[in-house]
């Protein structure tokens, strides 16, 4: 009976051995077809949007090269031979190749593009259209059309080109505002000309400031030169934005890319479709970003806003009363968390629009209105000459390292103050702060300075142990400087 009930034991145990191994062997596949399941697949991705990717080459005339021209290069190029020197790295290595006859197409440059419309308008890079005298778009048919160049935006680095064809397959636009860091995104352009091409990577970081005009979305996916103007598509098949750009120290791809967000792009191609250029709004301000050691002095509380450096004469935002050393806070009801975001949001109102802009001035917040003007070049600061001063002034000033002196009228005329005062002398902690000789000092510790004796009364009310503010005027520009005594 004994020896029964052990061989019945070894029997359940073995068969429960057999469950247990014929039960992994069944879960094991599934295991693995969920872990796959959960990895992205982008096939049918290329499916939907491959259709409407186009390669972009670029042709321009042959120029004659001039006799002294090539002389020259060759004889600098064995200049550099003979002596060992390193060749610059914008030089030819060799002699200029012939270029052929002049007004024969040459070669220029390969790029990436989408179908924007079926109608057959293509958005791509400004830069890989730019300087060429004809663009040709290749559909992934292999169907080849001349196309015409509708706008370009340097600015952004959006350009639209048209071609005469029916029936394309448009992309579908996505919305990059509902886009994630760490999504998965993928990319199909012409890099090294190689069509057709698929990468794929994750988003880095959203609102990258690397330009004027546009917070860039920053991804890993392989870009390389061709891919410009390619599409950057999410996971469900919707372009987000358009590959712009990389940070290479070798000229090829070393994980970091930058794509220009698709709605800047659109609101961009909207305006070059309809009247071939893009118009943006200005008011006409120098600014910089605002520190935190500047915010907490001035009582602003959190580093926010842009600082006017420099208010251009006659300007928008000089009729509407903004000052150099103001800090722009909000425009047009949104917030300005850092400087670079008022560009953008000025720029994209339409000039002759008024807007609502508060500033910080002094301690207070102060609403203003602004007309917007249409952009255009800026202007180089002019250097205002400095006229005979006042004698300079000493007394509590000396404490920190001053002297100054009054400004006399014609100073005040040229700079377009109502007062100040000129630094003469600057040495211990007003100079550490970066004060220099002819800056003139328009506050103090939040106070308007018209006189030296502004200035002296409002400085010998001053803890000298504690961090004092001064906003001054170098030349047209505006700046704070945070003097510490006694470090």
């Amino acid at each position: 009976m004994l020896q029964m009930n052990r061989i019945n034991l070894r029997a359940l145990a073995l068969n429960a051995l057999v469950t247990l191994s014929l039960g992994a062997a069944i879960l094991a596949p599934q295991t693995a077809l969920a872990q796959a399941r959960a990895l992205p697949d982008f096939t049918d991705l290329v499916d939907q949007v491959g259709p409407s990717v186009v390669n972009i080459r670029t042709l321009e005339k042959a120029k004659p090269a001039s006799a002294s021209g090539g002389g020259n290069e060759e004889q600098m190029l064995e200049f550099f031979r003979r002596f060992g020197i390193p060749v610059p790295p914008n030089m030819p290595r060799s002699p200029r190749p012939d270029r052929g006859q002049p007004d024969e197409d040459q070669p220029r440059g390969v790029g990436s593009g989408f179908v924007l419309s079926s109608d057959g308008f293509v958005m791509t890079n400004a830069h890989v259209v730019d300087g060429a005298d004809e663009v040709i778009v290749t559909l992934p048919d292999k169907r080849e059309f001349k196309a015409r160049i509708i706008g370009a935006d340097k600015r952004s680095d959006v350009a639209v080109v048209k071609i005469e064809a029916s029936g394309l397959t448009a992309v579908k636009i996505g919305d990059a505002n509902r886009m994630r860091v760490g999504e998965w995104v993928m990319a199909i352009g012409s890099p090294f000309g190689l069509e057709n091409t698929v990468t794929a990577g994750i988003v880095s970081a959203k609102q990258r400031d690397t330009g004027d005009y546009l917070p860039f979305i920053q991804t890993d996916v392989a870009i390389n030169p061709g891919n410009s103007g390619g599409p950057l598509i999410n996971m469900r098949g919707e372009v987000i934005g358009i590959n712009s750009q990389i940070y290479s120290r070798s000229g090829g791809f070393q994980g970091i890319s930058f794509a220009i967000p698709i709605d800047e792009a659109i609101r961009v191609s909207d305006q070059l479709r309809s009247t071939g250029r893009v118009t943006r709004g200005r008011i006409g301000v120098q600014i910089e970003q605002v520190s935190k050691e500047i915010a907490e002095s001035i009582g602003l509380g959190r580093p926010q806003g842009a600082l006017v450096r420099g208010v251009e004469a006659g300007a928008p935002a000089d009729k509407a009363g903004i000052e150099a050393g103001d800090i722009i806070t909000r425009f047009d009801g949104k917030v300005i968390e850092k400087s670079s975001d008022l560009p953008r949001l000025v720029g994209n109102v339409k000039p002759g629009t008024r807007s609502p802009i508060t500033v910080f001035r002094r301690g207070t917040s102060r609403d203003l209105m602004v007309t917007i003007a249409e952009i255009e070049p800026e202007k180089p600061a002019r250097r205002v000459a400095a006229p005979e001063a006042k004698p300079p002034v000493a007394g509590p000033a000396q404490a920190i390292g001053l002297v100054v002196a009054e400004l006399n009228d014609t100073q005040k005329k040229d700079l377009k103050l109502r007062g100040g005062v000129r630094v003469e002398s600057v040495e211990g902690a007003a100079a550490r702060a970066g004060l220099r000789e002819g800056d003139v000092i328009v506050a103090i510790a939040n106070a308007e300075v018209l006189s030296v004796r502004d200035f002296e009364q409002t400085l010998a009310k001053i803890d000298k142990s504690k961090t004092v503010n001064v906003l001054f005027r170098r030349g047209e520009l505006a700046q704070y400087a945070l003097i510490r005594p006694g470090r």
